[in-house]
């Protein structure tokens, strides 16, 4: 990505400020100029260069740059000498002094407000940046999830976006104001003396190429080393999350020893990075020594010379102006790093951005309507490694009754039950709701229908009431005349959790903690329960919800499901056969195909899958 691609990338959302902060960048630097000149006279009063013989000429009777250039000097001469002989030299120096000192105030008063309005750019473009890569997340399919590592994601979301921020958009700040100043300081240096600034641009182009060229290899490292990063946090998510384990089977060498070789291999590859990065500095100050060095000796030439262009004092000033190049000059050059080292952490972030969807919205969406049934017609499916999971899956749900799914491990349940919400499509068939295909309705308004319990549940740092009301719109009404509040407890007594919230210090005010830490298993699903209540979905979307509960937990989790699955459509995966036993139907799954199907007893009669099944649990 050039320069030019950053520009039009970032910027166009911020031009009123960006132009700004160039008109003051501008007015900054053409003040310091003013400031700079000052030295001048200061310089003759000093060395006694007031020559008598100077006098005043009419700008209006010169033609040419150059002699329009001699004749303002020779006027401020003129004029020099005439304020000497009215008050004095001590009175114009400080006069000057004083001239220097408000040029000076003026100049950083215009730098800080061109700094005021770069602010503004930054913080803003950093938040658009953040805010697309959240969005594109939560837009992005399931099966996006299943291949990329949370650790990864996460990297990108914090060290990328930090690395982003801390080099291209310190870059473009000084990109956007540095330029500037070297302009208008190699314009002015052009107008003292265009022999001496065209012996410098000769020089220039060394030293750039000089540094360019060590700057060339930060792009590949840089990548390099926030992936190392992505496997360090990944590493320490996987720790975090399986702590129990790992301090039940002593594993903690074996993770030590894993994370110290991606930490010592991390530093490796910062070392480099951080060496040549600091290098930009040291050696744009040492190649700036060694060019003015030479212009001092080009500069003498020419003040010693026959036909002097240039005299002592200008020419002072001249390496003034020069010498206030280089800081930009080197700030562009750590710029050029910066931006290379950005734009490594930057196509990271856009991989994640220019991810397609593979679950595509209508063009033309239809109304979503539920009256009669859902059905899903010769279901195939397969994950990205191609292995099938579903093959020709033909069933129906009618509405009001209760699908239970079951099955070993691996049969497909779950995957089955994905596809309705479209967490995921079928490479083959459909998933209708009375007819018409999924795909053609919005997926906003078909998981509107839905309720989901899953077996892990998916709760929030947040208070019990926000965490129960977390699918609901709470600018709405609340049904049936309530207040929400009113909404949310008697969703809570259904699902059996008003009275254990009822005994927490805050009650529905407190905090759960951590993905539900600060409760039981019994009590988190039972929380995910009063949510699903809460929403009234017609159709409902059970996943093992009972099967890691302990036994008084599974019987008032299941309660509270069969006060939640009244006169609901609801697709049940079960693992524990008992909590299925009077469902409307019964599917038996065995390496994604439906093997068996019809009611409890039915089933038995049958002997086959399900009677093996229920004899193993039994």
């Amino acid at each position: 990505m050039s320069f030019t691609q950053l520009i039009k990338r970032f910027v166009p959302p911020y031009k009123g400020l960006m132009g700004l902060n160039i008109l003051f960048n501008l007015l900054s630097t053409l003040l310091s100029l003013f400031s700079f000149a000052a030295i001048i006279p200061v310089l003759r009063i000093l060395f006694g260069l007031n020559a008598a013989e100077v006098v005043y000429t009419d700008i209006a009777s010169v033609e040419g740059l150059q002699q329009t250039t001699a004749a303002l000097r020779d006027n401020m001469y003129y004029l020099l000498n005439q304020q000497i002989e009215l008050y004095g030299s001590s009175m114009v120096l400080l006069g000057l002094g004083l001239f220097l000192v408000v040029m000076t105030g003026l100049k950083c008063g215009t730098a800080w407000l061109a700094n005021y309005f770069m602010i503004p750019i930054r913080t803003g473009v950093l938040r658009d940046l953040r805010q697309q890569l959240y969005d594109k997340i939560l837009s992005l399919p399931m099966g996006y999830f299943t291949e990329a590592r949370r650790g990864d994601i996460i990297s990108r979301m914090t060290n990328d976006v930090n690395e982003v921020e801390m080099s291209i958009m310190s870059a473009l700040d000084i990109l956007f104001k540095d330029p500037v100043m070297i302009l208008v300081y190699l314009t002015a240096m052009l107008i003292i003396s265009w022999q001496l600034t065209l012996f410098v641009l000769i020089l220039m182009p060394i030293a750039i190429f000089m540094i360019g060229k060590i700057g060339r290899s930060l792009k590949h490292a840089s990548t390099r080393g926030q992936e190392q990063n992505a496997e360090i946090l990944s590493a320490i998510d996987e720790t975090l999350l399986g702590l129990r384990v790992v301090k039940g089977f002593n594993a903690q060498d074996k993770l030590r020893n894993r994370f110290e070789v991606l930490i010592n291999a991390a530093r490796a590859t910062f070392n480099r990075i951080n060496r040549r990065y600091y290098l930009a500095h040291p050696l744009s100050e040492f190649l700036g020594t060694a060019l003015i060095a030479v212009i001092l000796w080009f500069g003498g030439l020419l003040i010693l010379g026959n036909h002097a262009t240039i005299d002592a004092a200008t020419f002072i000033y001249y390496l003034v102006i020069f010498y206030s190049i280089i800081n930009p000059a080197k700030d562009l050059s750590k710029a050029a790093y910066g931006i290379r080292r950005g734009l490594a952490s930057l196509e990271r972030i856009d991989t994640v951005l220019a991810t397609p969807s593979t679950i595509a919205e209508p063009v033309r969406p239809k109304t979503v309507r539920f009256e009669r049934q859902i059905a899903f017609e010769d279901i195939c499916f397969a994950y990205a490694n191609g292995v099938p999971v579903l093959e020709h899956i033909d069933l129906k749900l009618p509405k009001g009754q209760t699908v239970a799914l079951v099955g070993q491990s691996g049969s497909g349940k779950t995957t089955l039950t994905d596809l309705l919400p479209r967490f995921y499509d079928p490479q083959q068939g459909q998933v209708t709701i009375d007819g018409v295909d999924i795909r053609e309705f919005m997926t906003h308004e078909l998981r509107q229908l839905m309720g989901i319990v899953c077996q892990e549940p998916v709760l929030f740092n947040d208070t019990v009431y926000n965490n129960i009301t977390f699918g609901v719109d709470l600018s709405q009404p609340a049904p049936d005349g309530m207040t929400w509040p009113e909404a949310v407890e008697q969703a809570a007594r259904i699902a059996n959790a008003h009275e254990f919230i009822a005994q927490m210090e805050q009650g529905y005010d407190t905090i759960i903690g951590d993905r539900g830490s600060r409760l039981s298993g019994g009590q988190r699903q039972r929380l995910s329960i009063a949510r699903a209540i809460l929403k009234n979905p017609p159709i409902l979307i059970l996943d093992e919800a009972t099967s890691a509960l302990d036994t008084e937990s599974e019987r008032l989790v299941q309660e509270a499901l069969e006060h939640l699955m009244k006169d609901r459509t609801t697709l049940v995966v079960a693992h524990r056969l008992s909590t299925i036993r009077h469902a409307d139907q019964i599917c038996v799954l065995h390496e994604g195909r439906i093997v068996e199907q019809g009611s409890h007893e039915d089933l038995l009669a049958m002997n086959g899958y399900y009677r093996k099944l229920v004899e193993m649990q039994a």
